[in-house]
């Protein structure tokens, strides 16, 4: 943390606040919608390709933005560059509340935005006022991510139904906690009086990260690790379903399969953050995703699924944490870290987008999982050996 007369112990509860709540925001926006979908293209008649689209929207933003997201900030700084984002996340999910395909569309590309400016921000706020506690806020700021996350999906409906609230109430209510953290950030703002980080900034030179081998390692990593998640939380229950377990009890069990997740979510980020090299991290996360995929491929009896869906959960719910912890640990300054976030975050979210298609495409080739799920222990190994490069003793 840095020192300063100006900060206060009442001022760090607040900042780790509102670090929590930027993390809490950084996913119900996307995750709400899509059990909501179906009601959606009801109500407004929304072909499966718009729905599709809908879906994939964000994830195209996230690849867009990331890597301007730093540029921003060198010139406004990170905080006013993150209530910028949270200001276009309220606009975006309020306007989704008007029941037209321009408004839909539209407010989910400003919510993607705002977000894309979080998911890049965050782990430089982290380094630059805890740089003695990175692992430990990682851990903290993503397992809130992802608990807040399964939350929104888990709520959407019943606050839909139950709750007569519609799809559109049932989006709208989480430009509440969007709401919250404004004015968090904004008092946090005005408290904060130290500017030597933003005139730091001014003389850094944003294209010699995107020259750095590490980087690229990271980047790949994260690129490869989002692959595979996004590419599970679209096929998971499919494939489930093609060994004869109902698509109501698949649909169960790829939540269970994230939930799985939270507890490496946590540790992980707190034992990276003590050792100087994360190679056996990355090596042991590997062999969870190669054995957990290769379980599907082999098995078909239910405890051989219920063990690979372990073995995955723990291995996504551990790498993406180990990604972010990464960004930290491979930089030496709060603003290197947030170039280092935003170019590792746009080749992840390329890939995020592209996987779910190209495996898709896949199975409509062969009309089998088999050649996916070869595909994605493939993508395990080269996840594990990108993470073992990434997590060498090294800065960028």
């Amino acid at each position: 943390m840095q020192k300063s007369k100006a900060i206060t112990q009442p001022y760090i509860y607040l900042l780790i606040a509102g670090i929590v709540l930027i993390a809490f925001n950084l996913r119900p926006a996307i995750t709400s919608l899509g059990p909501l979908v179906g009601m959606i293209q009801k109500d407004i008649g929304l072909a499966h390709w718009s729905a599709g689209l809908l879906m994939s929207l964000p994830l195209i933003v996230f690849a867009v933005m990331s890597p301007l997201v730093p540029k921003i900030a060198s010139r406004l700084t990170n905080e006013k560059t993150l209530i910028l984002g949270l200001a276009f996340l309220l606009v975006g999910i309020s306007i989704r509340y008007i029941p037209t395909t321009f408004f839909l569309f539209s407010g989910t590309l400003l919510a993607g935005t705002g977000i894309a400016v979080g998911n890049v921000l965050l782990p430089a706020v982290v380094k630059e006022r805890f740089p003695e506690k990175f692992g430990l806020m990682t851990s903290v700021y993503s397992t809130s991510m992802g608990l807040i996350a399964s939350l929104a999906s888990g709520v959407s409906v019943p606050l839909a139904v139950n709750y007569n609230l519609g799809w559109k109430g049932a989006q709208v209510i989480w430009a509440i906690p969007v709401a919250v953290a404004i004015v968090v950030w904004l008092f946090l703002l005005k408290r904060n009086k130290n500017r030597s980080i933003h005139q730091e900034r001014k003389s850094s030179q944003f294209n010699q990260i995107w020259r750095s081998p590490l980087a690229w390692q990271l980047a790949i990593f994260m690129g490869v690790q989002s692959f595979l998640f996004y590419v599970t939380v679209s096929w998971l229950p499919e494939i489930l379903h093609s060994h004869g377990i109902s698509l109501a009890t698949a649909g169960w069990l790829l939540s269970f399969t994230q939930l799985i997740g939270l507890p490496a979510s946590f540790i992980i980020p707190v034992l990276a953050g003590r050792f100087a090299t994360q190679v056996w991290i990355a090596f042991s996360l590997g062999i969870l995703s190669i054995l957990g995929y290769s379980g599907l491929l082999i098995g078909s009896s239910y405890p051989v699924i219920i063990v690979s869906i372990i073995l995955i959960g723990v291995a996504l719910g551990g790498s993406f944490p180990l990604a972010l912890t990464y960004i930290g640990l491979r930089s030496r300054t709060g603003q290197q870290a947030s170039e280092l976030s935003g170019m590792a975050q746009s080749t992840g979210y390329i890939l995020a987008a592209v996987g779910p298609l190209f495996i898709g495409y896949l199975f409509d080739l062969t009309h089998v999982w088999t050649t996916p799920l070869l595909t994605l222990v493939a993508v395990s190994f080269i996840v594990m050996v990108f993470s073992m490069l990434a997590g060498r003793n090294k800065y960028v």
